[in-house]
């Protein structure tokens, strides 16, 4: 055996014992899965890596070019060389951007623990090959069929013979030869290529129709003369009655050696459709970044003195979506999406109470008091993390139960990392260019082929994704990712990040990117391709117009991190993109415009107690950037009822209007004030008193009264059965201004009650798998895998009368045993390997030095843990001797 066959890694578990651990805490942070829990040792971490789970989740996360090269493996032989992947990949041609793609793809396949071994014997994990070789029930998306081999398995010897003989071969003398001979013609180019020159057109054209894929065709019991010089040759082999299969061997001659029909090694670019100036996207942004905030305190201020009621499955009714709709003057859609974002930045919750209903949290009050910029970067920032997602408000689960917005089943884990990645890319432009929205799609697709699949099928052989809570995403242009993808360019837009379509500053900022690249010159080329060497997570890295990237392995170019933020990271984002924005935000108005005709023109945001107290006096007439406010008897009696007086108002106007308070206005205060509390209404049940009689007679006459059903009890007082509440209604609707008053006679003064929750934190966002975890825990898991597998591995005295030991079982011996073999490691100095399981009943393999033995402890020095440790002898199952060597 040669040097090199010797270094050849003979299984995954020796592939990735021959890592450092760079690489393999780049592999555990791309699959998070296979260190929860920690594994004992290498040969675990393989065996895990190789569980069906792992596997899909894996290929899940390759670009389309990574998956291309894993499914050409899956087609190629066991083990495959590196040459025989190339002409799959890159055909006859040799296609030149193939040929420099491919080092890198198949490094990434490599990291990712899904490819091992050299370059003379490629294998992928067997569980991808299952998943993606090609099979009658779940076809490859390759288009390939089975291999000669495998078609002709179970066919009788003769009838192989007869295929043999008909091609042109001499017979051999049984089947596996004959497969094998039928298999060299089929491969050998120059020697197909003069049989199908014999091959009748119409057959040639047969076979041409099924060398793409599907593989499979239905043929009568009595075949044309067509398909018969096909099946006589083994070009067609039967699979079943009725059905024929293009063996792989032929469909990849008649492809030129490809094993897809397009091989897609560089992404689709994202350019730019259009370019606005950086600051007019900065100012607009800004603008709609102040809408947010307005939307989200009106949204609030709406539901002040307690929202709607929580339906018994959790959520909103769509009657009150709708109304919310209205009172926000949106669509229903992006009512949810306001509802949903105040949600996820903790300013709304349900309120616990029996008759549960939703309302603003304590953190509401304390969000108002912060600068307007710190608390549009608050709700950015939830959006950004939430995985929440308002766009599925109105679909049906798979059990056809509705989603409603704050409702159960809107969690797509999937959100938070497309809706970083559709940014990215935006940041990946020069400032101010606006992305084209299918080409940001294309290219997420490209990223991620099995979660937005656009013709191809899964791992598992499903054609959609199924999203969390039981929802069904269907296939195609219409897949989740691609739904996320639309939602984060329209969220994006109504937040404030981007504006007409461009990234913001402060979307960048939140986004820890660096300054965008220069728009490029006329020579410049264009490459944004993910390398796993540089990004073991497989988000692809962006790249400014103008690098050129050497092959096979591309450096990263300055931009947008290619992974989300950590916590601490995000923060520091977060507040520099408010920093970014807080001078882009107007100013708060002290002062409004009054006009004769009875409104009130806001000419920008007004400050804040200035706001209340004109909400309360006027009714909104107009939003926009200007705000109109119409002041009318309601709204007057509103704010006198509220405690009032007529001086308080006309003293509050001449403050804050930069204009002459119109006569009109003034009058309208005085007048409603002077009628104002002339009637008095209690509880008799209702009572009406008046030191006017005449003024009650008045009452008494006006049909409108009627269904009140009014009595006189005295010259100055009226009575009836309705309440309070409905008889202040029904003065008020024929223009009257009664005032209510208390069981001692005093008026009584109405002011909006704030209605709280309890303290409540945010929704938690749910994660797509096990967190990532941090450099603390990959530096502590791999010293322990080590340190197992360190174990595992030593080379033991082999003892005549104990049985071998299974692959990670512990030595077994008595405890005599156990304390002679150690007090005579104490004297010679040798090490020990020993079997430990600890007080949480865990159990692992140690290597150890004993020093001491004594008082049911032995003290040694473990060269797993590369430390001095004391363990307590009835732990230790049992001890071995190592070898010599």
């Amino acid at each position: 055996m040669s040097t090199e066959d010797q270094r050849a890694p003979r299984s995954l578990a020796a592939a990735l014992r021959a890592r450092d651990d760079a690489s393999l805490a780049a592999l555990l942070r791309a699959r998070p899965d296979l260190i929860t829990p920690v594994p004992t040792d290498l040969t675990q971490l393989a065996t895990r890596a190789g569980t069906r789970a792992s596997v899909v989740r894996a290929l899940e996360r390759l670009d389309r070019f990574a998956l291309q090269t894993a499914e050409a493996l899956a087609v190629a032989g066991d083990p495959a060389t590196y040459a025989e992947l190339l002409g799959l990949m890159a055909g006859d041609a040799r296609d030149q951007a193939v040929v420099d793609a491919l080092p890198g793809a198949l490094t990434a396949l490599r990291e990712q623990a899904l490819v091992w071994g050299d370059e003379g014997s490629l294998r992928l994990v067997r569980t991808a090959r299952e998943l993606l070789a090609p099979s009658a029930q779940h076809p490859s998306p390759t288009g390939l069929g089975p291999s000669v081999r495998e078609a002709t398995a179970g066919m009788s010897p003769g009838r192989i013979q007869e295929l043999v003989v008909t091609a042109g071969l001499p017979s051999t003398h049984d089947s596996v030869s004959a497969v094998g001979a039928l298999t060299a013609l089929f491969t050998h180019r120059k020697k197909m290529t003069a049989l199908l020159a014999k091959a009748p057109t119409d057959s040639v054209d047969v076979l041409k129709r099924l060398m793409w894929g599907p593989p499979y065709g239905q043929v009568t019991a009595d075949p044309a003369a067509r398909l018969r010089w096909l099946l006589d040759r083994g070009l067609l082999l039967p699979t079943a009655p009725g059905t024929v299969v293009l063996p792989r061997e032929v469909a990849l001659h008649l492809r030129e050696g490809r094993a897809h029909r397009t091989a897609e090694p560089v992404p689709p670019t994202v350019e730019a459709v259009a370019t606005h100036r950086p600051q007019v996207v900065d100012a607009t942004a800004a603008g709609q970044a102040y809408t947010t905030l307005a939307t989200v305190e009106e949204l609030l201020k709406d539901w002040h003195e307690g929202g709607p009621a929580v339906l018994r499955a959790g959520g909103l009714s769509v009657r009150d979506l709708k109304r919310t709709a209205v009172a926000l003057d949106v669509s229903e859609p992006m009512a949810a999406f306001w509802v949903e974002l105040a949600y996820a930045a903790g300013l709304l919750a349900s309120d616990g109470e029996a008759d549960e209903r939703y309302a603003a949290t304590p953190e509401y009050d304390e969000w108002l008091e912060r600068p307007p910029a710190d608390r549009w970067a608050q709700l950015a920032q939830a959006w950004l993390a939430a995985t929440r997602t308002s766009g599925v408000v109105g679909g049906r689960d798979l059990k056809e139960r509705a989603l409603s917005a704050l409702g159960p089943g809107l969690d797509r884990s999937a959100a938070p990392e497309v809706r970083h990645r559709v940014l990215t890319l935006l940041a990946g432009l020069p400032e101010g260019a606006v992305p084209d929205p299918e080409a940001v799609l294309a290219r997420l697709r490209w990223e991620r082929p099995l979660r937005g699949p656009q013709g191809q099928q899964s791992p598992q052989g499903a054609q959609g994704q199924q999203g969390p809570q039981g929802t069904q995403s269907p296939p195609g242009d219409d897949d989740l990712r691609s739904r996320l993808a639309r939602w984060t360019l329209t969220e994006a837009e109504l937040l404030g990040v981007t504006g007409r379509g461009a990234l913001s500053a402060h979307g960048r900022a939140l986004l820890g990117a660096r300054p965008a690249p220069q728009p490029p010159t006329p020579t410049a080329t264009a490459a944004l391709t993910p390398t796993a060497q540089d990004d073991p997570t497989g988000h692809a890295q962006e790249l400014g117009p103008g690098d050129k990237l050497p092959a096979p392995h591309r450096a990263a170019a300055a931009g947008p991190p290619a992974t989300p933020l950590s916590a601490p990271e995000q923060a520091v984002a977060t507040a520099a993109a408010a920093r970014l924005l807080a001078p882009l935000l107007p100013e708060p108005l002290d002062h409004v415009l009054l006009q004769a005709d009875l409104t009130a023109v806001a000419p920008g945001p007004l400050r804040r107690p200035l706001a209340d107290v004109l909400s309360v006096l006027a009714d909104v007439e107009s939003k926009g950037g200007a705000t109109v406010y119409r002041f009318t008897p309601g709204s007057v009696r509103r704010a006198l009822d509220a405690g009032r007086s007529a001086s308080d108002l006309h003293a509050f106007l001449a403050e804050h209007s930069r204009t002459p308070v119109p006569q009109p206005l003034a009058y309208l205060i005085d007048d409603v004030a002077r009628r104002h509390g002339h009637l008095r209404v209690g509880a008799a049940s209702a009572y009406v008193r008046c030191d006017d009689d005449a003024l009650l007679n008045e009452i008494l006459a006006d049909k409108r009264a009627a269904a009140l059903r009014l009595r006189r009890l005295a010259p100055t007082v009226l009575a009836t059965q309705a309440d309070p509440a409905t008889l202040l209604e029904g003065l008020r609707a024929m223009g009257f201004a009664p005032a209510a008053e208390s069981a001692e006679g005093d008026v009584l003064i109405t002011r909006a009650h704030a209605h709280r929750t309890p303290p409540r934190t945010a929704p938690d966002p749910v994660p797509d798998g096990p967190p990532v975890p941090d450099t603390t825990l990959l530096t502590a898991a791999i010293r322990a895998i080590r340190a197992g597998d360190l174990a595992a591995t030593t080379p033991r005295k082999p003892t005549e009368d104990a049985a071998p030991l299974a692959p990670g079982e512990l030595p077994r011996t008595s405890s005599a045993e156990t304390l002679a073999t150690m007090q005579a490691a104490v004297l010679t100095g040798e090490a020990l390997w020993v079997g430990y399981v600890n007080a949480e009943g865990t159990a692992s393999q140690r290597v150890i030095a004993p020093v001491r033995v004594e008082g049911g402890f032995v003290t040694a020095y473990d060269h797993t843990a590369d430390e001095v440790r004391t363990y307590p002898l009835h732990r230790i199952t049992g001890v071995a001797e190592l070898a010599d060597d």
